[in-house]
């Protein structure tokens, strides 16, 4: 033991010792690993942003690519640049990561079995972006709500009620339900259904009602309307009414034509019809007089 520490205390180099010269070596070594992790962890932010970039840019190109689509891919493809960076930075320092990676599986599924409903609707959420059922602007019906969406995450999806309030609904409940989407097509069929007395005319009751739809500028002719009886009913005959309309105009439409037929069959003499009900009163004969 003495001859060793007298070997490590030995002035070899420019009156320096052996223990002097490998604690500089060691220093110097930890100084280099510092060095090259942090180039390493700039050239991964560098390349990871670039990345993100690139795959979120490729939306712009096209009307018809979805933003939220090539955004959430552009920070998957982000963050998993930046996790291979981690490892080599890990490696730099001679990190075993085999050993580290197994330990993060070990912990990621404790954590996971802790957040399943959490991570249900993080599933439901990639399901939602990759196959684009509903995107920005849509007008949808779902889970018992309607509105528009405002914005869509991995957790849920916000919506914008008709009288402008806020619905958040979790994603699991979107993905898992079925979904109505208003927007997808650009015209809508509208329906009616109107009765007449049973005393009307009804081919000038089909008249009156073909008119004054067929009338409005906003009805399109083509597929054909549909205007036939449908139902006898104890009151009234029904027509049912089906035209065809451009989607965004669907719902002031539909209240306007309600509105003018009624008004139409007014003034043509056509009588709509109300329930009404009829009593009979029976008398009991009055008993006989001594």
């Amino acid at each position: 033991m003495e001859t060793l520490n007298s070997l490590l205390n030995t002035e070899i180099y420019n009156g320096k010792s052996l223990s002097d010269l490998l604690t500089l070596e060691f220093l110097a070594q930890i100084l280099g690993n510092v060095v090259a992790a942090v180039l390493i962890l700039l050239i991964g932010f560098f390349i990871a942003g670039w990345v993100k970039r690139r795959i979120a840019g490729i939306s712009s190109r096209s009307a018809r690519l979805d933003d939220t689509l090539f955004s959430f891919l552009g920070n998957m493809a982000r963050y998993i640049v930046l996790g291979f960076t981690m490892l080599f930075i890990m490696n730099t320092f001679g990190i075993q990561t085999t050993s580290l990676i197994a330990a993060i599986g070990a912990a990621g599924l404790a954590v996971g079995l802790a957040l399943q409903g959490t991570l249900s609707n993080v599933a439901a959420g990639v399901m939602i972006i990759i196959f684009r059922p509903i995107k920005l602007g849509d007008f949808i019906s779902v889970a018992g709500q309607m509105g528009t969406v405002k914005d869509i995450t991995l957790n849920t999806i916000e919506l914008s009620s008709i009288g402008n309030t806020q619905i958040i609904i979790p994603n699991s409940e979107v993905w898992g339900n079925v979904i109505e989407n208003f927007s997808v097509y650009k015209t809508r069929r509208a329906e009616w259904t109107f009765g007449v007395g049973y005393g009307a005319n009804l081919a000038d009751a089909e008249r009156v009602i073909r008119d004054t739809i067929m009338g409005d500028p906003r009805s399109k002719p083509d597929p054909a309307p549909f205007i036939q009886v449908n139902n006898l009913n104890d009151s009234s005959v029904d027509f049912l009414v089906r035209v065809w309309v451009d989607a965004s105009e669907f719902f002031q439409y539909q209240a306007d034509m309600k509105r003018r037929v009624k008004e139409a069959l007014d003034e043509a003499g056509v009588a709509i019809p109300f329930p009404t009900r009829t009593l009979h009163i029976e008398k009991d004969d009055e008993p006989a007089t001594a």
